[in-house]
């Protein structure tokens, strides 16, 4: 039992390898049935799926060589069989020839449909990466890793969000889960990051930071009308890390706690009190200030939203995190996400129903000069 389900990945991956040969294995069928059978038992329908597969899967040049060996083969056949003159033996070759030509047409449909697709993805690529640029792997003394997971096959962006950024108070980070989907949602994406940057830069405070984003999201709500009014809000947490010290600031709003490892052991930075999320702060009262975590050297802090959380397996049970960290020492923040998204997969089989943002932070166990690649540190 267990030989048999070994070999059956490498059946199919033996089997895609060699699909490319599925027209010629039809049309020999195709000939080799035809020849060996009555002379009023066709095999058309064998020389008609040969052109119609190479045109799904091959070439222009492929598929018109499967069609004239479609037809060639059909000529051969019905005339072994004196059957070339008979009129059912013309109407055969009609359809044959017929089925051909259309699978030309079909194979170009398919070539500009996969033109235009290749270029969606690539402008969808550049949407991405002008919202949300990939941050430096490393800043001072802390190492850098993102990833990003969309629950649509093939999609490059989605309503989730994530930032990291060297500022004078140190590197500040925000992770986030805008509420809605669509073309809406990245604007929504767009906007809260749009803020973030300019207020990391800017503001004194991480306080300060997460109100100018709260702003900037209630002015893009008041632009909207409709149902669409009353989402466009953001669960987030930011993070600020000054460089120098052995600890971290949060500010949560409405966000999944992050995870501090260090050592194979995982804790969860609960905040004190539930706050609203980013666009929503007349729901409920708005944390003040931000939340001091220790964060020592080789201690790394995961930023996730609720797609890794929420992550389901085939009995409906959620995804935890904590757990699936516990007792894992991993190098870096990159094995750290790699080795994540391999066990979510595993969890899930696969099956990811909502978008996942991650981004991992590691302070590192010999901090370099601080002089040395870091920028002037504020306070907070």
């Amino acid at each position: 039992m267990r030989g048999s389900r070994a070999g059956r990945p490498t059946l199919g991956r033996w089997c895609l390898r060699h699909l490319q040969l599925l027209p010629v294995v039809l049309l020999v069928v195709g000939a080799l049935f035809d020849y060996a059978t009555s002379p009023h038992i066709s095999a058309e329908a064998f020389y008609t799926a040969a052109p119609m597969t190479a045109a799904a899967l091959l070439s222009l040049r492929a598929t018109v060589l499967a069609g004239i060996g479609a037809c060639a083969t059909d000529i051969a056949l019905l005339t072994h069989f004196g059957l070339i003159t008979d009129s059912g033996g013309w109407s055969e070759l009609a359809a044959v020839v017929t089925v051909s030509a259309l699978a030309v047409v079909v194979n170009r449909l398919m070539y500009y449909s996969h033109v235009r697709l290749q270029s969606a993805r690539r402008i969808a690529l550049a949407a991405q990466r002008a919202v949300l640029p990939q941050p430096p792997s490393t800043i001072g003394p802390l190492r850098i890793a993102v990833r990003y997971q969309a629950a649509v096959k093939d999609a490059q962006i989605g309503g989730d969000l994530y930032s990291a950024q060297d500022t004078p108070y140190g590197v500040r980070c925000l992770v986030g889960d805008v509420r809605g989907k669509g073309l809406e949602a990245i604007k929504v994406v767009a906007v809260a990051m749009g803020a973030f940057r300019e207020a990391a830069e800017e503001e004194a405070t991480l306080v300060g930071v997460a109100t100018r984003v709260e702003r900037a999201l209630l002015r893009e709500r008041g632009r909207r009308t409709g149902p669409e009014r009353i989402e466009g809000f953001v669960t987030g947490i930011l993070v600020e890390i000054p460089y120098r010290d052995g600890e971290l600031r949060l500010v949560n709003r409405g966000h999944p706690a992050p995870l501090l490892l260090h050592a194979g052991e995982v804790r969860s930075a609960e905040p004190p009190e539930p706050a609203p999320p980013l666009g929503l702060a007349e729901l409920g009262t708005v944390q003040e200030r931000a939340d001091t975590v220790p964060f020592p050297a080789g201690s790394t802090l995961l930023l996730f939203t609720d797609g890794l959380n929420e992550a389901r397996n085939r009995t409906g049970d959620f995804y935890d995190p904590a757990t699936g960290l516990s007792g894992t020492d991993f190098p870096g923040p990159e094995a750290l996400l790699d080795g994540l998204l391999a066990r979510v997969n595993r969890h899930t089989g696969g099956r990811i129903t909502d978008d996942m943002a991650l981004l991992a932070v590691t302070r590192a166990t010999a901090a370099p000069d601080p002089g040395v690649g870091t920028r002037p540190r504020g306070h907070s």
